[in-house]
């Protein structure tokens, strides 16, 4: 009897610690309910569309912004394969962005514009593990009303710059003339005050020639009028023109290059690029400083590099130094004029031949800067 007893209690025991793991299981399949419909309300209230495919390709989740853009039901969506539910040619360069595998790595990015004139920005996440691939997770966010605004602002800097280019230029050349002596003699201190206001018309003219810059780039009309050439003999002039500006600084020019394949190129644009870098080299590197230029070439490219003794880039801003209007503190401190767009501008030229541009740099130490650009494939 007793050991009946026993039992019987043993077996209440383990009936109670069942319930108590079925009232636990139950509780969290609950919070798991409540969890996965939070998560859900908020993925249907985005106003970006998200699509979320499985490794097949097959539609787990869509919320209303992506049915909206595909013009498809949910209903019949969620289950089929994407490419199977979306036959819209309004989208097909997001279907090619989305669906093409080799182009998606762990994370791609894509702009696309569909016919009716909507800017969208695809962004697809690859969702794995350790061991495999899980799936895709598809975001699309409109974009139209900021690239509107970006569109009216480069046309507006483009107008302006247009205009105010045409009575600088006639200041520029005004002035000159009474410098020159062109309408009679003027004492020293007119002479002084004449090359102050030269030198800052000067400044001027450069800044608006870069905002002109900036806005073809950003308008997609900066190149160019390419033909072949060498890159040698472009860099040549430059060094030629630049002359007086290593003068004043008195600083010491060493040029090592040898005879590089022809390129296919614009020869002004190519000028700006390495104009541009030498002005820097000489404009942050102390007077008596020390700058190096190479030109070499592999299989592939012609190698530019140019190397200054200056003050260098700071590590924590290496990352901004191509980006619009940026200029290192350090930089600002020494009080030299700048507009923070040459270097942009540059990079947007190099890779408008379907070159590449990179530095590497120590604060107080100097830096490099290289570019390559492709050689002519006979």
């Amino acid at each position: 009897m007793e050991e009946l007893l026993t039992k019987s209690g043993d077996f209440r025991k383990v009936r109670a610690a069942l319930l108590n793991v079925l009232e636990d299981t139950d509780d969290l399949r609950r919070s798991a309910v409540d969890e996965k419909n939070k998560t859900m309300a908020i993925i249907e209230n985005l106003t970006d569309g998200v699509i979320l495919l499985n490794k097949r390709k097959q539609i787990e989740i869509i919320n209303f912004p992506a049915i909206e853009l595909f013009h498809i039901n949910k209903k019949d969506a969620v289950g089929k394969c994407f490419m199977d539910i979306v036959n819209n040619d309004n989208v097909s360069e997001i279907k090619k962005a989305l669906i093409d595998k080799d182009r998606i790595k762990n994370i791609y990015r894509e702009e696309a514009v569909t016919p009716n004139g909507f800017h969208l920005e695809i962004t697809s996440v690859l969702l794995k593990d350790e061991l495999e691939e899980k799936g895709f997770l598809i975001i699309i966010h409109d974009v139209t009303k900021e690239k509107l605004v970006e569109k009216m602002k480069t046309e507006f800097v483009s107008v302006a710059a247009h205009q105010l280019r045409t009575p600088l230029s006639a200041i520029k050349w005004t002035v000159r003339m009474i410098l020159d002596g062109d309408t009679g003699e003027i004492n020293e201190e007119q002479k002084e005050l004449l090359e102050k206001t030269y030198i800052s018309n000067e400044r001027m003219i450069r800044l608006i020639n870069d905002l002109l810059n900036v806005s073809r780039i950003e308008e997609g009309r900066l190149l160019y009028d390419q033909e072949e050439a060498s890159i040698e003999d472009v860099l040549d002039g430059v060094i030629d023109a630049s002359q007086e500006i290593l003068k004043n600084k008195d600083m010491s020019l060493e040029l090592s290059k040898k005879k590089t394949p022809k390129v296919k190129i614009d020869k002004e644009k190519m000028g700006v690029v390495i104009q541009n870098l030498l002005e820097n080299a000489v404009k942050y590197t102390s007077r008596g400083g020390k700058i190096k230029i190479s030109l070499d070439n592999d299989e592939k490219n012609v190698i530019f590099k140019i190397e200054d003794s200056g003050v260098g880039i700071p590590k924590d801003q290496q990352d901004r130094i191509f980006t619009k209007f940026f200029r290192a503190e350090n930089v600002t401190r020494m009080e030299t004029d700048g507009t923070g767009l040459g270097l942009y501008t540059t990079k947007n030229i190099v890779q408008a031949h379907k070159g590449e541009i990179w530095f590497e740099s120590e604060e107080n130490k100097g830096t490099a800067f290289y570019f390559t650009i492709p050689i002519i494939n006979k």
